[in-house]
């Protein structure tokens, strides 16, 4: 296995030890939608929702901590929804994950040093560095970085194609 797949594997739920949560995810996931499809007016949550499977409700958690940590900003009245408090380019992903209470912890006792019966294990420091690796390279990657990717913005067109399909078919419905 490549050391990118390994790493991938790690954060991303193969191991045992280090999980990047539903929260951490889901919240990146929306930030970057919002960030593709807020180019004039606001995004509303159940845009979102739709288009990336995330609940409303979820949503609403997430949004709330990530307004609250100054990410995005709340548009209110009809046409209303969130856009982005400053430009792609200078949100973090790893100042999003932080936003909802997230860590990534690549230890086995969340970084408490009570890995082995009570006490540090002889590979917490390994662990630990590794942590503040993941952190530092997600700290690196903007949400402007991500919109540029091509493999993103296909991603992106034809998850906008499915919801005008979908659009479509309630307008046939309703006629």
């Amino acid at each position: 296995m490549l050391a990118h797949q390994q790493a991938k594997q790690a954060v991303f739920g193969g191991g045992a030890t280090m999980r990047l949560t539903t929260k951490g995810r889901y919240a990146v996931t929306a930030m970057l939608d919002l960030a593709i499809n807020a180019a004039q007016d606001p995004v509303n949550l159940a845009d979102i929702s739709e288009r990336q499977g995330i609940s409303i409700s979820y949503l609403e958690q997430l949004f709330a901590k990530l307004r609250k940590s100054d990410l995005v900003t709340s548009v209110r009245g009809p046409g209303g929804g969130y856009r982005l408090a400053r430009p792609p380019e200078r949100l973090f992903v790893a100042s999003i994950i932080d936003a909802v209470d997230e860590q990534i912890d690549a230890t086995r006792c969340a970084g408490e040093g009570t890995c082995q019966e009570g006490d540090m294990c002889l590979t917490h420091y390994l662990w630990q560095d590794l942590s503040c690796q993941i952190h530092t390279f997600l700290a690196g990657i903007s949400l402007g970085d991500l919109v540029a990717r091509q493999d993103i913005r296909v991603i992106a067109d034809r998850q906008r194609q499915r919801e005008r399909l979908r659009s479509a078919d309630v307008v046939t419905i309703r006629s």
